[in-house]
């Protein structure tokens, strides 16, 4: 069965063809890094890091853009509120960001764009559009004329008079209401670029055109986001693009369902599949969960229920149903998962290794099983039990992604598992050596199938103030590189304060030629 997927755009499934053969380029809209980052914020970045795994399991090569917008009205209200600048709030939300996916095993981001680091290809962007007429200055201000795009609206299924616009001095400037600002002009002590119009700082929308166009190109594969961006920040986007570089901007647009609170509900096993598979937008709830709605504390509820239990939670919903949230949700997620970690226990108990000894494992076995060539040594009911399991796996990733209906698959591969180590007593001293080889092509391919969703790939963190030297290390090695790319594109601001930040915790970068080394105090 070939990959299907959900296109907002046609309203249908699609069968998953690529622009360039093998290649897949992924723009997910990132945040806003005013104040610390809420779980929705970790909605779409863990479903896509899903999504990415299983593209990649597919062998597609695959790019996968998150952005950043670093320079908005909220950054700049934060900055005078705190007397810091702008930049300072900033890198102290992006570092809050990252250690957040970090926890929630989110490792799969290709490249992590900010918006001031691209007001050149903004500019130009917005240049493009003026000579083209499809957008004109209005005293320092720059907007996009809705009226000359025949196609706006197609995305959301809205009209140009229903487009937002902002009151005050800026409606005066425009043509018409629905026109929306690629360019605003800067208010007195307000962070200011040089441009063609004056001094001012770029729209919200234009940053994710220019931003996916630098990295993936006029067109790329997929375009997500949650399902309160697609209007209007995502038909703007569509409108910018499709309008300057005169092709497609994106062939298949993805939009996750967002969070609501409610109360807790039963977790796992094949009711959990059959109540969260989503047949299209129609399920899906139109008003998210926001730090006004009760969503904040992410810090606080990584520390007291682990970034596993919150992945598994956001997972075991289809990506386009609405995910009811509660902490009593996610601690009986997490009662879930304890049944894996008591069979990994016992795994190890079995063989003397550890499940997690190598997270990246691949045997012939599994390859062999994926392959179906009957080349599985060992029992054959469990042969066939594990191939029909892999095989359901399989073909609910394959249909939309659907990951809380493959769920279902590895907890009846967890029951069979453990079924098949009961009855061939395979926790006595010496068990038999035909069904111990099965017994562990068996874990082979639960660990193969737990991995495409980025579960059980290090150690669960079991209780508050445990360390994690590997996901320490990972999160440093991301702040680094951070700071190489502000370096780079001379934000030395930017650079200057992640270093301090980190010098703050303790820890202390020494630049070296052609690298950077770090160490605790």
């Amino acid at each position: 069965m070939s990959i299907r997927v959900y296109n907002t755009l046609t309203r249908t499934k699609e069968e998953f063809q690529t622009i360039a053969p093998g290649k897949v380029g992924i723009y997910l809209c990132g945040p806003t890094v005013y104040k610390e980052s809420h779980i929705g914020h970790m909605v779409g970045p863990v479903i896509f890091d899903t999504i990415k795994r299983y593209l990649a399991y597919n062998r597609f090569e695959v790019t996968w853009v998150v952005n950043i917008t670093d320079v908005d009205d909220k950054l700049i209200a934060q900055s005078q509120q705190r007397g810091i600048p702008m930049s300072q709030v900033a890198t102290e939300m992006t570092m809050d960001y990252c250690a957040n996916l970090m926890a929630l095993g989110v490792d799969q981001i290709t490249h992590m764009p900010k918006a001031t680091e691209h007001i050149k290809e903004i500019i130009e962007f917005i240049q493009r559009l003026i000579e083209k007429d499809y957008a004109y200055e209005s005293a320092g201000d720059v907007f996009f004329d809705v009226r000359k795009d025949s196609e706006y609206g197609k995305l959301s299924n809205r009209r140009p008079e229903e487009q937002a616009g902002m009151g005050g001095e800026a409606a005066s400037k425009k043509r018409a209401p629905g026109d929306f600002a690629l360019w605003k002009e800067a208010k007195p002590s307000e962070p200011a670029w040089q441009s063609p119009w004056g001094p001012g700082r770029p729209g919200w929308h234009i940053e994710c055109s220019a931003m996916s166009h630098k990295v993936l190109g006029n067109s790329f594969d997929i375009h997500g986001g949650g399902l309160d961006l697609i209007f209007p920040h995502h038909e703007n986007e569509v409108a910018q693009s499709e309008c300057c570089h005169d092709v497609p901007m994106a062939r298949y647009w993805m939009h996750n369902g967002l969070l609501r609170s409610g109360e807790a509900g039963k977790v796992g096993g094949r009711a959990t599949a059959e109540e969260n598979t989503a047949d299209g937008l129609e399920h899906t709830a139109t008003e998210k969960m926001s730090r006004s709605k009760g969503a904040g504390g992410l810090r606080g509820l990584i520390d007291r229920q682990g970034g596993e239990r919150i992945r598994f939670f956001l997972l075991r919903t289809h990506y386009r149903s609405t995910i009811v949230f509660s902490e009593d949700r996610v601690a009986e997620a997490g009662g879930a998962l304890e049944k894996f970690y008591l069979f990994f226990e016992r795994y190890q108990r079995v063989t003397g290794q550890s499940f997690y000894l190598d997270p990246n494992h691949s045997s012939n076995a599994s390859q062999r099983l994926r392959d179906h060539d009957g080349s599985y040594t060992g029992d054959s009911e469990l042969r066939e039990n594990v191939c029909e399991l892999k095989s359901e796996f399989l073909r609910k990733m394959d249909d939309d992604f659907n990951t809380g209906a493959a769920m279902s698959d590895l907890f009846q591969l967890l029951t069979a598992l453990n079924k098949f180590a009961d009855e061939n007593r395979l926790e006595d001293k010496q068990p038999a050596d035909e069904p111990l080889e099965a017994f562990c092509q068996g874990v082979e391919t639960l660990r193969e199938l737990a991995h495409l969703l980025g579960l059980f790939v290090t150690p669960p963190v079991r209780a508050v103030g445990e360390s994690d030297q590997e996901a320490t290390n990972a999160l440093v090695n991301l702040l680094i590189n951070l700071r190489s790319e502000a370096r780079t594109n001379k934000n030395f601001d930017t650079a200057d304060q992640i270093r301090d930040s980190l010098g703050d915790i303790g820890i202390i970068l020494e630049d070296r030629q052609g690298s950077t080394e770090w160490r605790t105090q």
